[in-house]
């Protein structure tokens, strides 16, 4: 039975917008086209102006790529309300302090009704946390009313493609598909970038190294350059990591298993390495960037002190504004103290090699948090042992040499599954953090997240592929 507090949200479950589960069996190409449809909407909305923006004002970038959001578009938010609002109530039943059993379906749906009433009310929260802390400047009048109107509204979009992908019309992970867009977008625009920045290079690594072989300047500066633009560094880096994470998908533990009615086929289960995927670099990045944020408008709104002044702020996060890079450029506001200074990955080898210490503090917090998500989400998402031993029954698969039975099976799984969580956890913090210090093109985390979600992509590709082969596998599959 659900918890005295999922119950609250029982008479709210009818008001709730939502996608209806689909009554048939949808095609493998009708599931592409949704999903195209839905990743089309999103780039759309990236692309659509909140009404009176402009180009002043400061800029969240750290939050860019994390939360799939756009500087001055409907896409402002991205996917932050619906990712920190899954955080925490995840957490929260992974800690027990909110009593539900997923595998009750009562209980599911009143977790998915929570889940979008928090996501709404976060939307909310930050839009009016955006307009209160000043980050849009010289609105017009009326302004700021339309503008929480448009972001609200743009929020609830968001969760309903996000919940029209999940729910079977499409395929994967509405979030996923759109953070890895985000990510795409940002590593072809830190490679390619056209516009002017100081010193007469362009902001883009590849073609700013196609000025200064040119120029005949000194190569050392094309893999270093000043001002932390993307340099070809950066850009070999992010190639390597991408090899790096990919070899990492393929590392796995398999075990055979065969089907008790098909006596022909025989299989592998794998436990990967990367066994919760790429969620507790989601949830990792989503908190730091949380708190990047919070920190911020209370800098911000406290009327930008200086270090030192406040006690408070200088635990969470003080900030300094240091000019723009070129005559009508924005001015940047980096953090230099506090918290938010060690949640924020130093983005280059120079900056790491200016305080070593900051860079060992963020790559501790973030494997440490990046485990204990791993180990949350081990239960919170029914991949401990337990739950596969009885979903491998339950689909007529037995492991050779086991009886046909949860217990046996459970603790076979039990030698592997808790052992590669940590390690898989322990490995995606790690090249998330380092990959930062060496400045990859749309950050570690970042790249880290668009090549698991392009596996996973590939994985549900071929599920998708053999269900239709053997649609008594469906069910194993979780279609």
């Amino acid at each position: 039975m659900a918890g005295r507090f999922l119950s609250l949200f029982k008479p709210l479950s009818r008001a709730m917008p939502e996608v209806a589960t689909p009554t048939r069996k949808v095609g493998f190409n009708e599931k592409l086209f949704w999903t195209a449809i839905a990743l089309i909407l999103y780039l759309v909305m990236t692309e659509v102006p909140l009404y009176g923006v402009g180009k002043g004002g400061w800029d969240l970038t750290y939050l860019r790529i994390i939360f799939a959001s756009h500087r001055g578009t409907l896409m402002e938010l991205g996917i932050g309300p619906i990712v920190t609002a899954g955080l925490i109530l995840q957490l929260l039943v992974g800690s027990g302090i909110i009593g539900c059993d997923m595998s009750n379906p009562d209980d599911r749906a009143l977790f998915t009704t929570a889940s979008k009433f928090f996501s709404i009310l976060m939307t909310g929260l930050q839009a009016a946390a955006y307009l209160i802390g000043g980050v849009y400047t010289d609105l017009p009048p009326g302004a700021p009313l339309i503008i929480f109107v448009e972001l609200l509204f743009a929020g609830i979009i968001v969760m309903m493609l996000d919940e029209l992908v999940q729910k079977g019309w499409g395929i994967g992970s509405g979030i996923s598909l759109f953070i890895m867009a985000g990510v795409a977008q940002q590593i072809f625009w830190e490679s390619f970038a056209p516009y002017m920045v100081a010193g007469g290079y362009t902001y883009g690594a590849i073609i700013a190294s196609l000025q200064t072989i040119a120029r005949g300047a000194p190569l050392l500066s094309i893999f270093v350059r000043e001002g932390g633009y993307p340099s070809i560094l950066g850009f070999l880096t992010t190639l390597v990591v991408f090899i790096i994470v990919i070899y990492v998908e393929g590392v796995r533990v398999e075990l055979p298993i065969a089907h008790a009615q098909y006596r022909g086929f025989r299989g592998r289960y794998p436990i990967k390495l990367l066994y919760v995927s790429n969620l507790p670099v989601i949830f990792a990045s989503a908190l730091f960037a949380n708190i990047y944020f919070i920190s911020q408008l209370l800098w911000s709104t406290a009327g930008q002190p200086i270090p030192g002044s406040n006690f408070l702020l200088d635990l969470i996060g003080q900030y300094e504004v240091r000019p723009p890079p070129t005559e009508g450029g924005q001015a940047s506001i980096v953090p230099v103290g506090g918290l938010a200074y060690f949640v924020t990955a130093p983005r280059d080898i120079s900056n790491v090699a200016a305080d070593p210490l900051r860079a060992l503090v963020f790559a501790g917090i973030m494997i440490s948090f990046c485990i204990v998500f791993s180990l949350t989400w081990l239960e919170v998402g029914g991949l401990g042992p337990s739950t596969v031993a009885k979903q491998l029954v339950d689909s007529g698969m037995q492991i050779p040499g086991f009886r046909r039975s949860g217990k046996p099976i459970e603790l076979l799984l039990k030698r592997y599954i808790p052992t590669v969580t940590i390690l898989g956890g322990f490995v995606v913090g790690l090249i998330g953090a380092v990959s930062d210090f060496f400045g990859v093109f749309g950050s570690g985390m970042g790249v880290l997240l668009s090549v698991g979600i392009l596996y996973q992509y590939y994985q549900l590709l071929m599920q998708e592929r053999v269900a239709e082969m053997y649609p008594a596998l469906r069910s194993f599959f979780g279609g």
